[in-house]
Parts: C-alpha cells; structure tokens; sequence
C-alpha cells in the first residue's frame, strides 16, 4: 500500500473489519444487534408486521421469540439488514430532530429513489440493497453531497 493511503501514524489504530462469516463474530454481535433492532422499531412505530418484513420476512412465532428472548446467533443476512438500519436510525437523528428522524421512515418521500412512496415501503420491497441505498442517501446528505 502507498504511503499516500496508509493511515497516519497515532497512538490510535483502525478498526479491524468484522467477520461476520465467523460464527464467534455473529454470536458477540447477535443478542445487541437484536435488541438495538427492538429498540428502533419502537422509536420509528412500525407495526410488527413491517419489522418482520425488515428482518427478511420472518414468521410471527419467531419474530415474538426473538423480541421476549434476543439471545440467539443470527444469520449474515439479518446482522447486515439490522446494521443498515441502525446506521439509517443514526444518520436521521443526525440530519433530524428526533421528532422528524423517527417518522421520517414512514412519510411519503418525493426524492425519486422512493417514487412517492414511504422509506419503509422502499426498503420493504427492495430488501437488503434498498436498505444499503437509503443508508448511502443519508449518509451522503450528512456529508454535504
């Protein structure tokens, strides 16, 4: 690597990129990442429904097991969706006022990524990728872009 591109020398080193192939990684992150998805369903009132559909379509049996009981390892897919959702959620509480950061997901939105329709809705039908889209939108309108 150049030295243009290395990080600068400190006493502080950069974070290493997670793992989350390694079964030790997803149960370190599983139980929080669960509990922090919990949280964010309830700061932004969705209906349960949606939030199952946000985790990638699970049934309500499991979906009431994981919200009484977040200890569980979870999949690639699920700790990836629920870390594109907090980002989402920090970003907007970044942007926002708390009021607006959190009804913010289900106001219709004009900017021609949604077509008229809510965040949720987008991220809903659009799964994963649109879940990364909105999360770069945001994090672009934090940066000033």
């Amino acid at each position: 690597m150049s030295a243009a591109y290395a990080y600068p020398k400190s006493r502080f080193e950069p974070a290493g990129l997670v793992d989350l192939n390694a079964k030790s990684e997803r149960e370190r992150l599983s139980s929080s990442a669960l509990k922090g998805f919990f949280r964010l369903v309830e700061a932004w009132k969705i209906r349960d429904e949606d939030a199952r559909e946000l985790l990638g379509g699970l049934s309500s049996s499991a979906f009431y097991e994981w919200k009484k009981n977040p200890a569980r390892v979870l999949e690639v897919d699920r700790i990836t969706r629920i870390s594109y959702l907090i980002g989402i959620y920090k970003a907007l509480h970044i942007l926002y006022g708390d009021k607006l950061a959190d009804e913010w997901v289900s106001l219709t939105n004009k900017n021609v990524i949604f077509s008229g329709q809510t965040p949720l809705a987008f991220m809903q039908a659009g799964g994963l990728l649109a879940m990364q889209t909105v999360r770069k939108l945001l994090d672009a309108r934090r940066g000033g872009l």
